[in-house]
């Protein structure tokens, strides 16, 4: 076992500008579920209404009063937000990588 994590890398054989890019990746899509997530938050309803009111917000669903539009801009909230998360982690973990080598 190498003493490094760096050394593991190395001995594989893989290229020092393949890390790079598996980090370029992660900000251009965390840059990307940015802004869908902040333009998703911004379509939900609040106490008043909400921008999701024009897209067909309104019609209304006989389930606790809640739309199908509202239901499903929720789904998409959440696995935005759940993507937007797992890229922060990703880029965080190859911050740890490449400081301790």
């Amino acid at each position: 076992m190498p003493d490094q994590p760096g050394q593991l890398i190395a001995t594989r054989g893989l290229t020092p500008a393949m890390p790079i890019a598996f980090a370029y990746t992660l900000i251009v899509l965390l840059i990307i579920t940015s802004i869908l997530l902040t333009l998703l938050i911004l379509l939900h309803r609040g106490k008043g209404g909400g921008l999701s009111s024009m897209f067909g917000g309104g019609v209304s669903s006989s389930l606790a009063g809640s739309s199908v539009a509202e239901k499903n801009l929720d789904r998409y909230t959440v696995l935005v937000g759940i993507v937007w998360f797992a890229c922060i982690v990703g880029i965080g973990l190859w911050l740890r990588l490449q400081l301790s080598s």
